[in-house]
């Protein structure tokens, strides 16, 4: 769930975990949006599926078997890809949408490769999807056990494994609580197994705005100098629910499971591809292990800043009634826009677990396979061979464009 503070209605305070207070003494949520109001329309198409924040509660995750459905997939896809009217790739980096695929009737063996092809590509796109909810949440059963989010809300109809993203005219975004950095997130990145295959579908939606950014730690891997890469594979960093958590409780909330905080590795290595990419979020990372605070703030927010502001990582997605997406969120992060307001922007979100982050030494170590650079891999796929040049080496600046 994004970081996003709002306005609310006058029934309605929402509290920012650090106390930020407003000249006109309101205080802020800068880590999301937790109020339970709304437009109060009953007769909206979609009322079931409006946020709700029940009263309950969860044991502690554990760990649990997951298994990697990419590494079962043909790797040429012929399955996924005949099906389909079109295959569009829509930059180098990341992000591919698929025309003439209907998500109710894929095989077991199109869902296998369609799990490597977003390990592959980082988020694939599909338009005019019929696909339900139900459905939607057994097509991501079959890349793992669902997760069940501990602050945000769930639909009205009691889908615990749901987890609802909803604005309306409620719910306008205020940007004194918030940076557009601090929006970009990978899902519940502290959990002990994070998310892996993960889908959502916008089911309402404005006519222009509301779109989602995808950016890639394939990318940010490769385009970094090989001895900070070395660097950065020997390091791991804390992710962190708390202030997650917090908000809740200050915002009067019921928060369903304690909230933890988990070490994972700065890069980690995708099992189904064996590609390396960068693992950190502004969102949810809090500090790099091991090393002085200013050294860590620093890495951090180098890496974040690279994560926000570099377009060669990154595919944005206009969003239409029935479209989704899926995406890995083991090697992408994402964020919204919030240029919509008072349109209502509803979507539904389905999360399976993937496996503990594995560092490039434990991929190694336990598969006895080299982990690659994605970028490398796919010059060479290419014929190409590419010299990286040599640390320190000048190089002719600029663009001829």
């Amino acid at each position: 769930m994004a970081p996003v503070a709002v306005n609310e209605t006058p029934t309605s305070t929402v509290v920012d975990i650090k106390t930020q207070q407003k000249s006109d003494g309101q205080l802020l949520n800068r880590f999301h949006s937790l109020s339970i109001a709304d437009d109060g329309n009953n007769n909206y198409k979609f009322a079931e599926f409006k946020p709700t924040f029940p009263k309950v509660d969860w044991p502690p995750l554990t760990e649990v078997q997951v298994t990697e459905r990419g590494l079962f997939a043909d790797t040429s896809k012929r399955n996924l890809f005949n099906a389909a009217q079109k295959v569009k790739h829509l930059t180098p980096a990341i992000g591919t949408e698929i025309l003439g695929i209907d998500l109710r009737q894929l095989s077991d063996a199109q869902k296998d490769e369609l799990a490597l092809l977003v390990a592959e590509r980082g988020v694939v796109f599909f338009r005019d999807q019929e696909i339900n909810i139900q459905q939607q949440l057994d097509l991501a059963r079959h890349f793992g056990p669902l997760h069940k989010h501990a602050t945000t809300p769930i639909p009205k109809n009691g889908l615990e494994e749901v987890h609802v993203v909803y604005n309306d005219a409620s719910r306008r975004p205020n940007p004194a609580a918030f940076t557009k950095l601090e929006l970009w997130h990978s899902d519940v990145s502290y959990e002990i197994q994070p998310p892996s295959t993960t889908s959502l579908k916008v089911i309402t939606g404005p006519e222009v705005g509301g779109d989602t950014l995808w950016s890639s730690g394939y990318a940010l891997y490769s385009s970094l100098s090989p001895a900070f890469q070395t660097y950065l594979e020997s390091l791991t960093a804390l992710h962190s629910a708390v202030a997650q958590a917090e908000g809740a409780r200050a915002a009067g909330l019921h928060v369903r499971r304690q909230e933890i905080e988990t070490v994972h590795p700065v890069v980690r290595v995708h099992p189904a591809t064996g590609w390396k990419s960068v693992y950190v979020n502004p969102g949810f990372t809090r500090r790099i292990i091991g090393v002085p605070k200013a050294e860590s703030d620093a890495i951090l927010n180098f890496l974040f800043h690279q994560i926000s502001d570099n377009p060669d990582f990154h595919v944005r997605f206009k969003w239409e009634p029935n479209s989704v997406a899926v995406w890995d969120n083991r090697i992408v992060t994402h964020s919204a826009t919030f240029d919509f307001w008072p349109a209502i922007r509803h979507a539904l979100r389905a999360t399976p677990h993937g496996e503990k982050p594995t560092s490039v030494a434990d991929y190694e170590r336990e598969t006895g396979k080299q982990a690659r650079d994605r970028q490398l891999v796919i010059w060479e796929q290419q014929g190409i061979k590419v010299e990286q040049n040599p640390i320190g080496a000048s190089t002719r600046r600029g663009y001829n464009d």
